[in-house]
């Protein structure tokens, strides 16, 4: 079979895994493409490679790619999102004895009580001169603007009451243990491995936070991917038949020990079966606790494109003052997002694609069944821990509700 060489762009993180199976189990030369993985260590990078035709398509922060085409720091590329790579997945990570005055250490508990534990500790930092400092991935990312909707939502300003700072993900560990950062928001294995090193305690995850919340993406080029719908199409159904290997419990040591590989993770196979098994160990000589729906690879339309979710991080963006609300930059940042080639691409595989492209995100309680253009779809609760709900055509009035 002749095979289209094809390049994908990643870093270091377990969300990297359907690349990396759609490659390793066979998935993308089944379609017909010849896939080669190129692992960096900072999302700039993994950008540029992107931008600059390095690499054909990139594991990418949901907001980035927005970012990118609205020309937010850069001039502006438009880039699109036809496929998800993941919801949730990442952890707030603090350094221990901090840990022990907002939490029990050791075991998840209530996100709100730990927030408000959290803001009194942060007052008194900040009164003293030395405002807590938490490191993100990157401005525009996912982990950015997770962390902030939390510590607003829990009374803490994240402009003024503390220092968010930007630290490469393979980093964030050394960094906490240098005593440059006193938490990190960031993906597994990660905050494992700060965990496992004595240097962090996980005291909350990002799925308490917002339950399926958007995270990293499949990214391309606008152009490429119009260009060659065809080859975007194989490429969707090779990482779509990945993401039904990884929720298969019965190969998780396999997708454990190829992740760990060192052209991959180049790390420990036990804290990635952790990751991918929904068992974190939340500090150091802990028991694993089960988390349930700690990260989606695969299941409920996880790799669905909602429009509503680019809306969302769009939302963030001007909460945080990234970006100025603007009617143009709104629809351009919800056409990144292409369920349109999502359905086109996985039709053929009968699988159940939701006749929706947006909705009411937090909206949904407890499960529900969704109208589909085929199959079956029932999706679970993907609440907020503070309750709100996100209509996509209200941005002005979601906005008002974050005004001082």
């Amino acid at each position: 079979m002749t095979t289209t060489p094809f390049r994908i762009g990643f870093l270091p993180l377990v969300d990297a895994a359907l690349p990396i199976l759609a490659r390793e189990l066979g998935f993308a030369e089944a379609e017909g493409i010849a896939l080669e993985l190129v692992r960096d260590m900072s999302w700039a990078t993994v950008n540029d490679r992107l931008l600059y035709g390095h690499s054909d398509a990139a594991h990418l922060l949901a907001p980035l790619a927005i970012a990118t085409t609205l020309g937010l720091g850069r001039p502006a590329t438009p880039l699109s999102v036809p496929f998800v790579l993941g919801l949730n997945g990442n952890a707030i990570t603090l350094r221990p004895d901090l840990a022990t005055q907002v939490t029990a250490v050791g075991a998840p508990g209530d996100v709100a009580a730990i927030g408000a534990r959290l803001a009194e500790v942060a007052q008194a930092a900040r009164e003293r001169g030395t405002p807590l400092r938490f490191g993100v991935v990157h401005r525009y990312s996912s982990h950015n603007y997770m962390l902030r909707y939390w510590l607003i939502g829990c009374g803490i300003d994240p402009d003024r009451d503390v220092a968010i700072v930007t630290v490469a993900p393979p980093f964030a560990a050394d960094a906490l243990a240098a005593g440059e950062i006193d938490g990190i928001c960031v993906g597994e294995p990660w905050n494992s491995v700060a965990v496992d090193r004595g240097v962090g305690v996980i005291v909350a995850v990002t799925s308490q936070i917002w339950l399926r919340g958007v995270e990293k993406v499949l990214a391309m080029r606008t152009a490429r991917m119009e260009e060659e719908s065809d080859l975007t199409h194989r490429l969707l159904r090779a990482l779509y038949r990945a993401g039904v290997a990884f929720v298969d419990p019965a190969r998780r040591e396999e997708i454990a020990a190829i992740l760990a590989g060192p052209d991959y993770l180049d790390g420990s196979a036990t804290l990635i079966g952790h990751a991918i098994s929904d068992r974190i160990v939340f500090a150091q000589g802990a028991a694993p606790i089960d988390v349930p729906d700690f990260m989606f690879q695969h299941r409920e339309a996880a790799n669905f494109p909602w429009v509503s979710q680019a809306a969302w991080l769009y939302a963030q963006m001007c909460i945080a003052g990234h970006a100025a609300p603007n009617p143009a930059d709104y629809d351009a940042a919800q056409r990144v997002f292409r369920p349109d080639v999502y359905r086109a691409a996985l039709r053929p595989l009968g699988v159940p694609l939701p006749g929706a492209s947006s909705k009411l995100e937090g909206g949904i309680v407890e499960a529900l069944g969704v109208g589909t253009t085929q199959g079956r779809l029932i999706m679970g609760a993907d609440r907020f821990f503070d309750a709100r709900s996100f209509d996509p055509a209200d941005l002005a009035g979601y906005l008002g509700g974050f005004e001082a």
